[in-house]
């Protein structure tokens, strides 16, 4: 007989994780970060003009993260995967490593789960804004589906922060500084090479413990940055919400319970 798993939770912390990343992205927008200059730049806007979009680029973010929390639809999440990868396309663009754009996998990555787990229904346009209400069975070829692209988005991102990690990025090297860390330098490459490490064995062989232990050291660890602490820590939702999600499934995959329904 096949499996039957419920989705239910998988559903609901995907869905916070796209809010967060809307809203996490959209108060940096509101507070005008100046490195989002370098990405205006990359469109030849100059400083003046990219300080005057970044309110309006902001407030419409988090208007998606509300809309996310309070009515969910598909063509949110689809969104976010367009806009997640262009944002974190941004980064390498501007000059920056493109450790970067791996590192901010969940947050296109996080919404692309939760569209594979409600479904694209490409050919029904009215149902991508009909509201994603979790109720039906999901069988089993669904389930490794959704495992496997979450093992895949967890290993970029972790692989991807590991690497920045290893090639001692400032505001990481920063945050060791911060918290007064001797050797920071020694401590950022062995951090990196746990993670690099961890990424390897959460895609080959994800183990429940493990998974946890990376969700906590996830949280833990973007609370550290010097600046901008509480945006930067919402911003990376997605990553949270990935590691958790793939935690629920790994340990439920075996056991027969109600899934998700997109009304």
């Amino acid at each position: 007989m096949e499996k039957i798993v419920e989705l239910r939770d998988v559903c609901n912390v995907l869905r916070l994780g796209v809010a967060m990343c809307f809203i996490g992205h959209g108060a940096c927008g509101i507070i005008t970060k100046p490195i989002w200059c370098n990405y205006f730049a990359v469109f030849g806007i100059g400083h003046d003009h990219a300080y005057q979009l970044m309110p309006w680029v902001g407030s419409f973010d988090i208007l998606l993260g509300v809309i996310t929390l309070i009515y969910p639809i598909r063509v949110i999440p689809a969104w976010l995967v367009f806009w997640g990868i262009l944002t974190a396309l941004l980064r390498p663009l501007s000059g920056e490593p493109f450790a970067e754009f791996i590192e901010r996998t969940g947050n296109f990555g996080t919404p692309l789960m939760l569209l594979g787990l409600v479904g694209f229904d490409l050919g029904n346009r009215k149902r991508w804004f009909t509201r994603i209400v979790p109720s039906r069975h999901a069988d089993s070829w669904t389930i490794e589906k959704i495992s496997m692209g979450l093992r895949i988005v967890v290993f970029l991102l972790l692989a991807g922060h590991g690497w920045l990690y290893i090639i001692h990025k400032k505001s990481l090297m920063d945050q060791l500084h911060a918290i007064h860390v001797d050797n920071a330098f020694v401590i950022a490459s062995t951090l990196g090479l746990f993670e690099i490490t961890a990424a390897f064995f959460v895609l080959l062989k994800p183990v429940r413990s493990l998974i946890l232990i990376l969700l906590f050291w996830k949280m833990a660890s973007e609370l550290f940055y010097p600046k901008y602490e509480l945006f930067e820590w919402i911003e990376r939702g997605g990553s949270y919400a990935s590691l958790l999600a793939l935690w629920i499934i790994t340990h439920q995959r075996s056991k027969p319970f109600s899934g998700i329904h997109v009304g």
